[in-house]
Parts: structure tokens; C-alpha cells; sequence
């Protein structure tokens, strides 16, 4: 009865942010060209640019007093028992259906593109979602993408895929609405297969935990064709919201080979404590269905948190992980992502490489865990994916 209460508490805290955020949004704060229900959590309300402190990037860390590292499993455990929830298990069944050249001459015949069906048993029920899979078409084996992606279209604006065609890459993609809707209905799709009537206990899974699960089960179907795919590099890679669920998707499935975080900011790649932008009750307040609800426990109490975002990144290790940021993606908070990597770093066999806060064109890419900062706002450019690609390049021999 007591927990009852004080998540009621809670809860109603979450919702009063959300009147905040949109009534400042309608006293003169227009939205951005792109909202958070396209492209991640763009707020409505103008970004404030945060203060980078003169010093090395040591001593920024210091000043946030982020908790030392456990074991892989204990931080596991942790971040699913009060961020995201628990993983759902995986399937008690999985077959594939594929649909074979859905376009003739794909990427003007340097590929094939095939839209695949995965046919799952959870809880006794059938689920299904669609995804496609783009291979080039030369007969040989290629590391490849699983790239979670806000919209279904093969060729997309946040995935040049004839430009990972070129560069030797195969991709797999799907649309996270396919899995579930993005919204606090827990009746639909996956999230209605778990939750009957809608209602989750404190540490179920929220929809990033489902989104991750699918990315999984896209990796189930990689592995039934490694005659195209080379299941040593396999990344999973994600925008935003789309970026928290990769790291989720990689750190608890060790087949992923490199993560990559694309301007994921808060409850993603960025140290809670002390960011800029962002913050726990933002986002709860505008998206409280991605979390656990233990997870509203720490709405204005981070410094209470017996974890933090470096928890996450430092449970890939030893395999690699890419954190992108953007100068302008305020919200995100660039400084905070970077010194999320310097915090995880000691997990990893080759740390963290960057001594010195990052400028606008950085990369620190030597590291298992590595980073870089580019211009611009928040999107997944052409240019986060050309460094993506440059980075496994480094550290992959194919």
C-alpha cells in the first residue's frame, strides 16, 4: 500500500511537468520542425546552452559524483530494475517469413533487399513485425547494421542505406512502432501480449525494454543467414530515444559486436548528475512509458541514484560502443555524453581516449569505448554515420 502511494506521488509529479512543458510551449515557445513524436525527445520549450567548464575533462567528471562500477551483472540488474524494467524473455518459438527482392535492382543492382516477417510466441501468443533487410549483392559476408529506426521506409532520411551499400555494409531495420505504440498504452502490440489489461508491476519492462527485444530477435534472424552476414561485426545502432535502446539492446545481448548511441541524452549516454537540458522529470514528464515505473522514484532525486548512465554503457564491455553528440543538442547535453564514456571507460580492455572536452568535429576514436561531436542539432546525419562507419572500420578488420 505504502509503494502504492508514493508512486501515486510520483506519477502525479510526472503529469504536473507535462503541463509545465506545454503551457510554456503555448505562451510563445513554437515547436521545432522536426517534434519529439518524429525524431527523440525535442522538447517544445527553447534549449538553454549549457556552460562548458574550462577544465580537463577528468576533473568535470569529478564534480559529479557518479557512483564506481559493480560487475557486469550487478549493474544488469540495476539500470533494468529501476530504469527500464526487466527484458521480456526471449520467444518460445521464432520462425522467419521472407518476402525476396520486394525492389528489382535495389541500389541499382548493388543490392538485394528482402522484407522479412519474424513470427513469435510470447506467453503462449502469437506477435509478429515486419523488417528489411538490405545486403550487397557481390556473394560475400558483411559486417551489418540492426538499426532501429523511427519509420519503416528501407532507404530513409536518418538511413543513407545505398551509402552503407557502398561501403561494404549490409543493414537491418525496423520500425520501433511495428513492436509497440509510443505512448502509455500498454494494451497493443508486444506490450499488450505481456500486459493483458495494460497494468505492469514496478520493474516490468517499459517500451524501450520492448524495442530492445526486438532488435534482439532481428539478430535471432541475422544469425540464420551467415552466409550474407558476418556475425562477428554485427552493431546495433539507434537516434535519440531509438540510441538508449541500442545500448539497452547491446548491453544485454552479447551477440552485438559494437553499440552505437546516437544523441541519446538523459536515462541514454549522458550522466544524470549535474546535466544540463534534460532531466529525470522531463523526461518522465513527456515520456513516461519508456521506463519502469521505478524509475519516477528519482524525478528530482538523481543524487539519490545508486546508479547512473555509465552503468549502462560500461555493461557492453568488452565488447565496443560509439557515443555521437551534437553541439547544439542542447537538451542531449554533449558534455554529459562524453563524460559518460571517461566514467565507463575502466570496464573496457583499451579505455577511453579523450583527455579534453570535445569540440565540434572531435573524434577520440582509438578506445573500445570512443566518441565524437559534430555540428548541428539533433538528427542522425550522414556524417554520424560516415564516423560510425570509420569506427568500426578502425577496429574491425573485414
Amino acid at each position: 500500500m505504502k509503494r502504492n502511494v508514493k508512486f501515486a506521488v510520483k506519477r502525479l509529479f510526472a503529469t504536473v511537468m507535462v503541463c509545465v512543458v506545454f503551457s510554456v510551449a503555448l505562451v510563445g515557445c513554437s515547436a521545432p520542425a522536426e517534434t519529439d513524436k518524429a525524431s527523440g525527445t525535442t522538447p517544445t520549450t527553447a534549449p538553454v546552452k549549457p556552460v562548458v567548464p574550462s577544465t580537463e575533462l577528468a576533473d568535470a567528471l569529478a564534480e559529479r559524483n557518479v557512483p564506481e562500477l559493480l560487475s557486469r551483472e550487478e549493474m544488469l540488474d540495476v539500470m533494468q530494475r529501476e530504469v527500464y524494467g526487466y527484458m521480456p524473455a526471449p520467444p518460445e518459438e521464432i520462425t522467419f517469413t521472407e518476402k525476396r527482392n520486394v525492389v528489382s535492382d535495389y541500389c541499382a543492382g548493388k543490392a538485394f533487399l528482402n522484407k522479412v516477417t519474424a513470427n513469435c510466441v510470447v506467453n503462449g501468443k502469437e506477435f509478429s513485425f515486419p523488417f528489411y533487410v538490405a545486403v550487397p549483392n557481390d556473394g560475400e559476408v558483411h559486417p551489418f547494421f540492426v538499426h532501429i529506426n523511427f519509420r519503416s521506409n528501407e532507404t530513409d532520411r536518418y538511413q543513407p542505406t545505398e551509402e552503407l551499400i557502398d561501403n561494404g555494409f549490409a543493414v537491418l531495420s525496423f520500425n520501433y512502432k511495428d513492436i509497440t505504440s509510443d505512448d502509455t498504452d500498454f494494451t497493443n502490440g508486444l506490450a499488450g501480449v505481456l500486459f493483458e489489461d495494460g497494468k505492469r508491476e514496478a520493474d516490468d519492462p517499459g517500451k524501450i525494454a520492448m524495442w530492445a527485444w526486438a532488435a534482439q530477435r532481428v539478430m535471432d534472424y541475422a544469425e540464420t543467414i551467415d552466409y550474407y552476414l558476418d556475425l562477428d561485426c554485427a552493431i546495433v545502432c539507434g537516434h535519440s530515444r531509438l540510441g538508449k535502446t541500442a545500448l539497452l539492446a547491446a548491453a544485454t545481448d552479447e551477440r552485438f559486436d559494437f553499440a552505437y548511441s546516437n544523441d541519446s541524452g538523459c536515462s541514454g549516454a549522458a550522466i544524470t548528475r549535474g546535466k544540463s537540458g534534460e532531466d529525470v522529470a522531463r523526461v518522465c514528464g513527456l515520456a513516461s512509458q519508456w521506463f519502469c515505473e521505478n524509475f519516477f522514484n528519482y524525478i528530482g532525486a538523481e543524487d539519490t541514484m545508486p546508479f547512473d548512465q555509465h552503468y549502462l554503457v560500461a555493461s557492453i564491455a568488452p565488447r565496443k560502443v560509439l557515443i555521437g553528440s551534437a553541439v547544439e543538442d542542447y537538451y542531449s547535453d554533449p558534455l554529459s555524453e562524453q563524460l559518460c564514456c571517461l566514467a565507463a571507460s575502466p570496464a573496457f580492455e583499451n579505455g577511453f581516449s579523450g583527455s579534453t572536452i570535445a569540440k565540434a568535429g572531435d573524434e577520440f576514436f582509438e578506445g573500445d569505448i570512443a566518441y565524437h561531436l559534430r555540428a548541428g542539432k539533433h538528427y542522425f546525419s550522414r556524417e554520424d554515420w560516415h564516423k560510425l562507419m570509420k569506427y568500426v572500420k578502425m577496429h574491425y578488420d573485414f
